[in-house]
């Protein structure tokens, strides 16, 4: 399979809701920032919230929220639609045919690496479904969606399962589901998931991200 969409019932607010509880679980699960895989940036830039999955291997998604939309950037380093596996250097033709002026020119700053492309995909306010460009690919060529996309974990028993694994450390299934659905995060929460965590530090980031916090 070349290319996976995103499913059209998680829309722009539901993404970044999803992204903002990866964040927060990740904040609680590892003071140090390089070794996260999810992070946000409530203001990026202005009015527009920068979002990243990276898992510290070369492959990133990264995504940007305007008042107009979401638009997804990923890229993995090891297919061949990459433009480092290409003679010339080039993003791959077609990746970002469609995508809006205003959200292509976010992708110009450096820190987004715009020639770091597999597949792009957006969905502007009032659209009903995911879209993404004509870029054509020959058979048996994947552009890395399937496999970046499945890092927005979208269940508590898929993170569970991934953070005891990537953190090797055992995780409360009950904490992360309260996380997931919505429970502001306590003390007590935190140190049940890291009872090494500084709680104070953990919670400073915890607000700075945007998340719901109860300190008593």
């Amino acid at each position: 399979m070349k290319n996976m969409m995103l499913d059209a019932q998680l829309t722009p607010n539901g993404l970044k809701d999803r992204m903002l509880l990866l964040s927060a679980l990740d904040i609680i699960l590892s003071p140090e920032d390089w070794l996260r895989t999810y992070r946000m940036q409530s203001e990026w830039s202005g009015d527009v919230c920068l979002g990243e999955v990276n898992n510290g291997a070369g492959d990133t998604i990264h995504m940007l929220w305007t008042g107009e939309g979401v638009l997804l950037k990923g890229f993995d380093h090891e297919s061949p639609v990459s433009s480092h596996a290409r003679d010339e250097y080039e993003v791959w033709p077609g990746i970002y045919d469609g995508v809006p002026d205003d959200m292509m020119e976010l992708l110009e700053d450096e820190a987004l690496e715009k020639e770091d492309v597999t597949f792009c995909m957006w969905r502007e306010a009032g659209d009903k479904e995911w879209r993404m460009g004509n870029a054509n690919f020959p058979e048996g060529y994947d552009d890395g969606s399937s496999f970046l996309l499945g890092k927005i974990i979208v269940t508590p028993e898929e993170y569970q399962d991934w953070a005891e694994s990537y953190y090797e450390l055992p995780i409360s299934l009950g904490v992360v589901s309260q996380i997931f659905n919505g429970v502001p995060i306590t003390a007590q929460m935190i140190s049940a998931l890291h009872p090494q965590r500084n709680v104070t530090e953990a919670i400073k980031e915890l607000k700075q991200l945007g998340v719901q916090v109860h300190e008593s």
